[in-house]
């Protein structure tokens, strides 16, 4: 288990490694297969590879459109997805806890949660960063879950696996966290990171925390 944020950063900085070929963050995300059948994530393509596009600057994420409130009200949609959720976060060795952190924040773990900009579902996927993170149905509380879960371990890569950066880039866009430096200077990234990163302390402090007594 993490105990703190900080070494939340080291476990995603220890997966980034070797799977850039640029340790400097890019407005665009790559991916490529080598020839000895590697699959690599980069921000700079090297010279004579054919690299599709996983994620083009801002689109990764949204412009501080608030989400419309959550249609579902039930207790158990708390833990409804934790099969999900655990899969996703060891696939992609991502913790746990911020994944948890991630949804509550952006959907309150509604499946049908829609910002007024288009994200969807529960981890608030744009249609575009969906089709790039190989979600077939948005909709879909496990692929959502997935593709939300693949996009947090792409960013952590393109940061250097830096928690603040990673959180702020999938709410901003990595381009805005690259072209101002860290941490965007809006008002709604800004709490969008203290929430996300209050919630992974509380999850992490109490593992088997019930949402609802947690209160939001």
């Amino acid at each position: 288990m993490v105990h703190d944020p900080s070494e939340m950063s080291a476990v995603l900085r220890a997966v980034a490694i070797g799977l850039l070929v640029s340790s400097n963050a890019a407005a665009d995300i790559y991916q490529y297969t080598d020839a000895d059948g590697v699959v690599h994530i980069v921000n700079t393509v090297p010279q004579g590879v054919n690299a599709r596009l996983l994620v083009h600057g801002g689109n990764a994420g949204r412009t501080g459109a608030p989400i419309v409130p959550p249609s579902d009200h039930d207790p158990a949609r708390f833990t409804r997805y934790d099969e999900w959720i655990r899969q996703a976060a060891t696939l992609y060795q991502i913790p746990e806890q911020l994944v948890r952190a991630v949804i509550k924040v952006e959907s309150d773990y509604d499946p049908r949660a829609v910002s007024v900009s288009g994200a969807r579902g529960l981890m608030q996927l744009m249609p575009e960063t969906a089709e790039r993170m190989q979600v077939r149905d948005i909709d879909n509380p496990r692929e959502n879950i997935f593709g939300g879960v693949r996009l947090l371990r792409i960013l952590a890569n393109s940061f250097n696996g830096d928690l603040s950066l990673t959180i702020a880039a999938y709410n901003a866009g990595p381009d805005a966290v690259m072209r101002h430096g860290g941490i965007p200077p809006f008002e709604q990234t800004r709490n969008y990171v203290v929430k996300v990163t209050s919630f992974y302390r509380r999850y992490r402090t109490i593992p088997d925390v019930v949402e609802a007594s947690v209160g939001s």
